[in-house]
């Protein structure tokens, strides 16, 4: 069942050479079930700080954070997460990288088995199962850990900039692929990234952070229908005022952010 992730006041700072570094300040986020979140700003905005703690693998902070109410207090199988890089163990095979997840998952062996079939169907992969990380392409390599963050049937997919090292055509493949996969699954997911198009191509919301500390500057509402077309003129006009709002954002970050409201396709100005 897809997820509510409730994000409310977090805050994070990290201890550089002794100074304190503030990380994220005041973020407030809440995610609905099955919607498909994408958090977009430039180096150093906090983003992937903040799916760490989102995922549990941080946990010093403060706010909360809670997913369906109940607060996330460390990594859980609820959550699965997919990083830039793949991180498949090269000494076993696709099918065992992903039966890896399920470790810990209350099945008989079985079960396991069909999960890890059903996960590498799911992505493309049925006749890749016994492949070894080296045998795989860039972009089968992150399908294959794409399938281990799916394979648990986690309330909420997490992902780190997942297409960032591949090329272009592999990365345009395969964020159809994703779109397609979270819609039949209709499972919550949240995506970092610094590629606008990106951003606006997958998400159904575009949170803008802006840095030093980073905090939501702004959210934009994509309200088109699926699949989506990449040259559809409002993706098109979507991807330009966000491209502007990024550049408002690298050069007047201490600017007040506005407060008035705007129409459809427009961004909506974070709470503060």
């Amino acid at each position: 069942m897809a997820a509510t992730l409730d994000i409310k006041g977090v805050e994070k700072t990290f201890s550089i050479d002794g100074r304190a570094v503030p990380a994220l300040a005041g973020v407030d986020l809440k995610v609905e079930p099955g919607e498909f979140l994408t958090v977009l700003g430039a180096s150093g905005c906090g983003k992937s700080t903040l799916l760490r703690l989102i995922a549990g693998l941080d946990t010093s902070y403060e706010g909360s954070i809670s997913l369906d109410g109940q607060r996330i207090r460390g990594p859980s199988l609820d959550r699965g997460i997919v990083f830039q890089e793949p991180r498949l163990f090269p000494w076993l095979t696709a099918a065992r990288n992903v039966a890896l997840a399920l470790e810990n998952a209350p099945l008989a062996r079985e079960a396991k088995r069909r999960a890890v079939d059903e996960h590498l169907a799911l992505v493309g992969l049925s006749s890749f199962g016994n492949a070894y990380p080296h045998q795989l392409s860039g972009g089968m390599a992150q399908r294959v850990a794409i399938a281990r963050g799916l394979v648990n049937r986690p309330e909420i997919l997490l992902l780190d900039e997942p297409f960032g090292a591949l090329d272009a055509l592999t990365r345009a493949h395969l964020q159809d692929e994703l779109q397609r996969i979270q819609q039949d699954e209709q499972i919550t997911t949240v995506l970092v990234t610094h590629d606008v198009e990106e951003a606006v191509y997958l998400g159904d919301r575009v949170i803008v952070m802006a840095p030093r500390p980073g905090r939501v500057a702004h959210v934009f509402d994509i309200d088109l229908p699926r699949p989506r077309r990449r040259t559809d003129d409002r993706l098109v006009q979507q991807r330009a005022r966000i491209l502007e709002t990024l550049e408002e954002i690298s050069g007047e970050s201490a600017r007040p952010l506005a407060t008035q409201p705007v129409g459809p396709l427009e961004a909506r100005p974070a709470l503060a």
